[in-house]
């Protein structure tokens, strides 16, 4: 992997835009450099591991601020079942054809996206145990293989926290020890490899950069707004993915 001036303007470009849309919507790192960085890494597996540590340390520049919001009782249950479920699904990752990947993740693309964009704000739910289990789970799955644990725990925090505070404060301390716990199991997979090592360091200044720029608006552009706009971009991305996918 030749570290060009392309690729590195492409992955700070990436990492810059995916770091704003999560400062400003609380989540969606994951579904947005997911969409592209697999046609810049040398296979699925790295740009996976490279998207969850950039990740992870975005969530410490959040966290800087808003730690003193983490309430733990209400995030050990989902978290665990993720840390479990997730590593489970690490294991198959490897061992899985790129192609096929990425069909699955075109897929989930879609359905993500169509579900956030007409079902989600219809739906009430409680925070529970089975809800925080089974969107433990689901996170859990999503992370290990596409890396983007974020949709179903958002759900869960969206219902369970009380303001917007408490709700970002708990889904990036989630982040945060999900994209590290899962960094860990990819390394024992050999995916921790040096052009992941490389990669994140020539990205990682695109992260601070966007979680910047991301908190500038934050206040002064309507999250439903946006939120459509990153949903049709999945679906839009989903079918690409589907399609550059088939067509090898």
């Amino acid at each position: 992997m030749e570290f060009s001036l392309f690729l590195i303007v492409a992955l700070f470009s990436l990492a810059m835009m995916a770091a704003f849309v999560q400062r400003v919507c609380g989540f969606g790192f994951g579904i947005f450099i997911m969409t592209m960085l697999p046609y810049l890494m040398p296979s699925y597996g790295e740009s996976v591991t490279l998207s969850g540590m950039l990740s992870a340390t975005q969530s410490v520049f959040i966290l800087s601020r808003a730690y003193k919001y983490v309430v733990w009782k209400r995030m050990i249950p989902i978290l665990l079942t993720f840390l479990v479920v997730s590593f489970v699904a690490i294991q198959y990752v490897s061992t899985l054809a790129d192609n096929s990947l990425k069909i699955l993740l075109g897929i989930m693309l879609i359905v993500m996206s169509l579900y956030f964009l007409f079902v989600s704000q219809h739906i009430q739910v409680r925070p529970s145990l089975p809800l925080q289990i089974s969107m433990g789970s689901l996170s859990g799955v999503m992370g290990g293989f596409f890396g983007m644990q974020g949709p179903p725990a958002v759900l869960y925090f969206l219902a369970s926290e009380k303001d917007k505070e408490h709700y970002l404060a708990m889904a990036q301390i989630y982040f945060f020890i999900g994209n590290v716990a899962m960094t860990l199991f990819r390394a024992g997979n050999g995916l921790f490899t040096h052009e992941v090592r490389i990669s994140w360091i020539y990205a990682v200044a695109g992260v601070a950069a966007g979680t910047y720029l991301g908190k500038l608006v934050f206040e002064r552009i309507s999250i439903e707004t946006l939120r459509k706009i990153v949903y049709v971009y999945m679906a839009i991305s989903g079918v690409i993915a589907i399609v550059g996918a088939v067509g090898k």
